[in-house]
């Protein structure tokens, strides 16, 4: 059982990887950071599928944070002013703001800065997305 949060993100796309390695530097999370493909995402509690869709927030009794809500609990873990505005994401209409924002870098990950081919998900992946 793991003592502090698992952060989960895509380690094969270089924005998500840029975003992590900024987030240790500057935000300083209180926890473990691993990219999904090195995850044990069983023991986690998490699926491939959920893993290749957004970051996630593991925390060490298995609860599951996905998308916009993970991000909050980084920046909320990181104490300080990043607290604040990590709680400020919680709120509404905070929160339906970096739902929509969170979807939207998401979605276009591949186009951010950093970002390459492999960085796209392929569109059968996404919840409600098209499928073969």
């Amino acid at each position: 059982m793991n003592t502090s949060p698992v952060l989960v993100y895509d380690g094969d796309c270089g924005f998500c990887t840029s975003s992590m390695q900024f987030a240790r530097r500057r935000i300083r999370p209180r926890c473990e950071a691993t990219p999904w493909q090195f995850a044990d995402l069983a023991a986690l509690g998490v699926t491939r599928e959920r893993a290749e869709h957004e970051v996630l927030w593991v925390t060490p009794t298995g609860a599951v944070y996905g998308g916009a809500h993970a991000v909050a609990k980084l920046l909320m873990s990181a104490g300080g002013a990043w607290a604040v505005l990590g709680a400020l994401l919680r709120l509404p209409p905070q929160r339906w703001a970096a739902h929509g924002v969170y979807r939207l870098v998401a979605a276009n990950r591949r186009r951010m800065p950093g970002g390459t081919p492999a960085c796209a998900v392929p569109a059968r992946r996404h919840p409600g997305g098209p499928r073969d």
